[in-house]
């Protein structure tokens, strides 16, 4: 065996016996658990606090996140933004993300290496760098792209929910209930169409009721969600509120601006399907039809005229 065969046999080794360890470390149970589960104490499925193997995790996984974890702390909060706009709010979150993007900025590289290495083809030092390089930058920016796909997923949902939050929302402050009572009564409401929303709306409650300002409660949601129209309508409170006007008259307003924008956003998307389809339909569908309608035609031909042809030389 040749060295790169054992080089490669011995990361493979290493990587299988570092996920048994993870794997074990994550499934065994402390040692107060342990006493709990002999005195025949269960917790509850809803107790709060962090599950122990999400515990165990994040402790496998810090000193591996200190190698990319940003140190500033201004980087720190809008990367921390962007999580909760994701809908992770657990503060261990970044940890576990960075720990992701270093072991595959880590791992991707070296194993591309000794698979190149290790196969029949031939490559040069420099096409084996390249492609070393490109399995490194692969493995560092796959988890944004991740990140970012869920932002915008959930970005969408709540978007595509607002307007008709916003039309209960004006409905119950109409019918005479408080801004803290409509909250909590589209909150229940909304869960019907849309979970995500519906889990904002109750936080705001409960920041409510914990003794937190409006104010600070609704920035705090158009922090969370991060789509505009929230922080617009979160500003149109704040300032009717302060300046003593018509909340349920404001609310029908933004209401309407907001289902006018989600309507033209659907025209938008409508008017780019043909764009869309221009492509499939000339490299896949076109070819298939010339092939079935012309087919036949060109056979017939081939048959008549290739005799025709072989007679006459």
């Amino acid at each position: 065996m040749t060295i790169l065969e054992i080089g490669f046999l011995a990361v493979v080794f290493c990587s299988v016996f570092g996920v048994a360890l993870i794997g074990l470390r994550i499934a065994a149970s402390t040692p107060i658990q342990g006493r709990l589960d002999a005195a025949g104490v269960r917790a509850e499925p809803g107790s709060v606090g962090p599950s122990p193997w999400m515990t165990r995790v994040v402790a496998v996984a810090a000193p591996v996140a200190k190698l990319s974890l940003p140190d500033d702390e201004s980087e720190a909060s809008v990367i921390r933004a962007r999580f909760m706009n994701a809908g992770f709010r657990h503060p261990m979150a970044p940890v576990i993300f960075f720990a992701a993007k270093t072991f595959l900025a880590l791992g991707l590289p070296l194993a591309a290496f000794f698979s190149l290495s290790v196969s029949s083809a031939a490559f040069g030092t420099n096409a084996l760098m390249l492609y070393v390089l490109f399995a490194a930058a692969t493995g560092y920016y796959i988890p944004n792209v991740i990140l970012k796909r869920l932002i915008q997923r959930r970005q969408r949902e709540i978007f595509e929910s607002f307007p008709d939050a916003l039309d209960l929302l004006t409905v119950c402050v109409e019918a005479g209930l408080g801004m803290d009572a409509a909250l909590a009564r589209v909150a229940n409401e909304i869960g019907l169409k849309s979970r995500i929303l519906s889990d904002e709306l109750n936080l705001v409650t409960l920041e409510l009721r914990a003794g937190s300002t409006k104010e600070k409660a609704l920035r705090g949601l158009a922090l969370r969600t991060g789509v505009e129209d929230v922080d617009a309508l979160v500003s149109m409170l704040i300032q009717a509120e302060r300046f003593g006007t018509s909340i349920a008259a404001s609310l029908r307003v933004q209401s309407e601006q907001l289902r006018t924008k989600r309507r033209q956003r659907a025209e938008e998307q409508a008017a780019k399907i043909a764009l869309k389809l221009l492509f499939p339909l000339i490299f896949f569908i076109f070819p298939s039809l010339l092939v079935v309608l012309m087919g036949p035609a060109f056979i017939q031909i081939y048959r008549v005229l290739l005799p025709t042809f072989g007679a006459t030389n």
